[in-house]
């Protein structure tokens, strides 16, 4: 695994960016008297502002996001590739990306709206004064305009969001939270206990700028600021963790770049599953995932809702929809998946290209020499209807083509020999 590269300018942006929103806090300790609970609040603050460029940035990010194509229909319309392309730039909005910001962001939301109560809490804060809410809006405004900067010209100028992902984008976000709450549950406490003699006291009050609080919050500060370089410099612990073999939790694998890939425009052949198969693209097996059982689960809940409410036609219709899910909702995601689908073959290159003609676009393609392993399917569908399926096992996942009325072409692209079922098929 090699780590991704950081270019000196980004790293230099970047800690600026932190050291403007560290150092704010700390000039407000020393030089401004900020006891814990305005503290508390600003970090807060910060943390909310933070959160929200990271998903900006994770919404123009060029990476693919990770998201589970097998999922059942959000995978199938995120595996097209659909992008929309943000005029006069390079940038683009994946959708696969936006799935993932639409799961990330309901529990970004609700972490951040915890943290704070918590924070306050261990501080001994019984509420936030108006002062207090102002100084820190005022804080907020100078961490926002760092990060925007820092966001237009290394994420966008400089093309830093061609190494990013939705995922890798709110990570950073996912530890300053982290450091936030080990700041408060354990940093904190221990230098007011190092402090002071009563340690039953709470810490808003032991914090008190009167007396040491000062030293209290003020070494708080540099332990989060400590914490947030550490994060910041995580591909030189990466390269740490790989260069002496330690296992530090800090190496990672980063998704691929997606290629562009040539659909081939003038191919020698083309294939597409039947109609059928465009249908029913999924193996018999297909109507036993998950996904269509879980759907079906949340309607017979809505249904016995619906009952127990006297809503007699809603009932029924939610009945259907929870009986006929297990069936159509695979059916459905072998339509996004495979009715679109081509197989582009050319004779001089005998690699296959699936083509998909909705979002015009290649999704993938395979070399012979790509292939681990090859076989040839038949389930009752494919008895039925005079079919068969390919299913290609390469190194790191497995690629079906279901349903093709003749998959001579597919076959004779690789070296291999294909099992096939004993049929005499």
């Amino acid at each position: 695994m090699v780590a991704l590269p950081r270019s000196p300018d980004a790293s230099r942006s970047a800690a600026v960016a932190v050291g403007i929103a560290n150092l704010l806090p700390l000039v407000g300790v020393v030089a401004l008297g900020w006891d814990a609970t305005t503290l508390v609040t600003v970090y807060w603050f910060e943390l909310g502002v933070v959160a929200a460029f990271a998903v900006l940035r994770g919404v123009f990010a060029g990476r693919p996001s990770g998201f589970d194509t097998n999922v059942l229909v959000f995978g199938a319309i995120a595996e097209k590739r659909l992008s929309l392309p943000v005029p006069r730039t390079g940038v683009r909005v994946h959708l696969s990306s936006l799935f993932s910001l639409a799961v990330l962001l309901p529990f970004l939301a609700v972490s951040w709206a915890v943290t704070g109560p918590i924070l306050l809490a261990l501080a001994g804060a019984e509420g936030v004064r108006p002062e207090t809410v102002g100084t820190a809006l005022l804080a907020a405004t100078g961490i926002a305009a760092a990060e925007a900067l820092r966001t237009a010209v290394d994420y966008f100028h400089r093309g830093g969001y061609r190494d990013e992902s939705a995922g890798t984008a709110v990570r950073g976000v996912l530890l300053r939270m982290v450091t936030l709450l080990l700041v408060g549950f354990f940093v904190v406490p221990l230098v007011a206990a190092a402090v002071a003699d009563d340690t039953d006291v709470p810490i808003g009050e032991v914090a008190d700028p009167t007396t040491f609080g000062p030293l209290v919050l003020g070494i708080a500060v540099l332990v989060k600021f400590a914490f947030d370089l550490a994060a910041l410099y995580g591909d030189r612990l990466v390269s740490f963790d790989e260069s002496t073999d330690a296992d530090l939790g800090w190496a990672y694998d980063p998704p691929n770049r997606e290629r562009d890939l040539d659909p081939g425009s003038d191919p020698d052949r083309r294939l597409r599953p039947t109609a059928i198969g465009r249908v029913l693209g999924h193996p018999l097996a297909g109507i036993r995932r998950p996904g269509g059982w879980v759907l079906a689960a949340l309607l017979a809940t809505a249904t016995l809702l619906a009952v127990t409410s006297g809503e007699t036609p809603l009932a029924v219709g939610l009945g259907l929809l929870a009986v006929t899910a297990p069936v159509t909702v695979p059916a459905f995601d072998s339509l996004v998946r495979y009715g679109p689908l081509e197989y582009r073959i050319d004779d001089d290159d005998p690699s296959i290209v699936a083509y998909d003609r909705l979002s015009g676009g290649a999704l993938w393609r395979i070399e012979p020499w790509d292939e681990e392993d090859l076989r040839v399917e038949r389930d009752r569908i494919d008895r039925r209807t005079g079919t068969r399926s390919v299913v290609v096992e390469l190194r790191d996942r497995e690629i079906r083509l279901p349903r093709l009325a003749d998959p001579g072409p597919v076959l004779d692209a690789f070296d291999r020999r294909a099992e096939r079922p004993d049929d005499g098929s």
